[in-house]
């Protein structure tokens, strides 16, 4: 669905608020507010889950949760078996912003009744805990779905990196804020604000629709609210090449980087025994040395996937375009790893994850949602919620079970480093595809913007 705002030429009567956020992203005539309302539902919603995050961490404490940790992913995955095709049968029957309120609220309710059970007494650390990666999942898969399904791939493309930016800085100052609110009145009331951010949420996508449907004729605009059709999130994804490639590589992607946030981990641990001995003696130093390569290795990933995200993202996408800039990750990541066969040092490697960690949450974020700009409605709420949710679960199961396989076998750094290599050697492979795919898709939307690109 081609939008007036898109056929303009880049700078015909583009206002001061489009000017000044040229440095970011493309912002053409008429699609400034969307493109902030949309911002702002991003950057709300960051802040919120962080909220929500650092809650999760104070009460899990008290529910013995290093062990809860372990295990959690494999019961989000099994959770989600059920929630996500529920999700898709709501879809079917509503318009897409009746789906994003009920849903939406459906979790702040939720928030409330876990407020209610541990005022009463009730433990409920565990329980919230396996809410909450729910949560960052399907609520936040839903939304970016909302901005794919008002935007053509080729707004996508230029107005992406700033939703992007919006996602980064509530995630930023959503945890800057979190602590001092979580000291000052503690995790019950936390997750109560929390909650009123999701609610503004809400009020800002309709917000952003309202504004997306003034740009549009009255046909599209009423196009646009149909409900979905009947088939399932799974369905839609095993039964589509390019959808079940987007699976493939959240899956791959999610295993070399949660591998990689362990080995750094080993090393560093490693490091401060090395340095201050494995006895009792030496506990506090160990601790304060682990939690300062912890702290300036955050503080590096924050800033320099904060200037990527302004200054960076938006100049790829429109030089290299969504396919090619695919592959920037994965090099990266086998350039580290690669370098990790041989024996690192903890400065070497903490490079190497400052980089690899402010790419993913900058250019990678921005890119996989990139991806989903080409596809059916149907696929953009339903299989995304799949792939956001369950796939990525499942990434973090297949993790887990390489981790154990490792230690089971006796294996250092390098060999796990080894195993990263093969796997990030397959995301390239998918990324090589998936490109083909996505351009094939893209051609095929500016051939036919009307037509539904369901089916492969």
């Amino acid at each position: 669905m081609t939008s007036p705002a898109e056929s303009s030429s880049p700078s015909s009567t583009r206002g001061w608020v489009e000017r000044a956020l040229s440095p970011i992203a493309e912002v053409r005539a008429g699609e400034a507010a969307t493109a902030l309302l949309l911002t702002g539902t991003m950057f709300v919603l960051l802040g919120a889950y962080y909220m929500l995050k650092t809650a999760r961490e104070a009460l899990i404490l008290a529910d013995g949760g290093a062990e809860v940790k372990a295990y959690s992913s494999a019961g989000q995955a099994v959770l989600l078996l059920a929630l996500v095709p529920m999700f898709s049968a709501l879809a079917s029957r509503v318009d897409r912003m009746k789906l994003i309120r009920w849903v939406t609220l459906a979790f702040v309710v939720q928030i409330g009744l876990f407020i209610l059970a541990s005022g009463s007494g009730l433990r409920i650390g565990i329980p919230y805990f396996l809410w909450v990666g729910i949560f960052n999942t399907m609520v936040i898969a839903q939304f970016w779905a909302f901005a794919n399904d008002l935007y053509t791939p080729d707004q996508g493309k230029r107005l992406f990196p700033l939703l992007g930016l919006g996602s980064s800085l509530g995630a930023f100052l959503g945890s800057l804020q979190a602590a001092p609110l979580a000291r000052a009145f503690g995790p019950l009331p936390l997750m109560g604000i929390a909650a009123g951010l999701v609610c503004v949420c809400i009020v800002l996508a309709y917000g952003a629709n309202r504004a997306n449907r003034a740009t549009h004729t009255a046909a599209q605009a009423k196009a646009a609210e149909v409900p979905l059709g009947k088939e399932g999130a799974f369905s839609l994804v095993f039964g589509n090449r390019y959808l079940l490639l987007i699976g493939i590589l959240m899956v791959l992607l999610n295993v070399v980087n949660t591998s990689g946030e362990y080995l750094f981990g080993r090393l560093v641990t490693e490091e401060a025994v090395a340095r201050f001995g494995s006895d009792a003696a030496g506990h506090e130093a160990r601790e304060k040395f682990v939690g300062g390569v912890y702290g300036n290795l955050f503080s590096y990933v924050n800033f320099v996937g904060l200037f990527l995200q302004l200054f960076v993202v938006s100049r790829l996408f429109k030089w290299l375009g969504v396919e090619k800039s695919l592959y920037i990750h994965p090099i990266v990541a086998l350039l580290g790893y690669t370098f990790m066969l041989r024996t690192p040092s903890v400065q070497t490697v903490g490079l190497f994850k400052i980089a690899d960690n402010a790419i993913d949450y900058s250019l990678g974020n921005t890119t996989k949602q990139a991806l989903w700009l080409p596809t059916s409605r149907e696929a953009k709420y339903k299989a995304k919620q799949a792939v956001d949710s369950f796939f990525v679960r499942a990434g973090d199961v297949l993790q887990a079970v390489i981790v154990w396989a490792g230690h089971a076998a006796s294996f250092g750094i390098p060999a796990f480093a080894a195993m990263n290599v093969v796997l990030t050697l397959g995301w390239l492979a998918v990324v090589h595809f998936l490109g083909g795919e996505h351009h094939r898709l893209v051609a095929t939307a500016r051939q036919e913007p009307a037509r539904q690109v369901t089916h492969s």
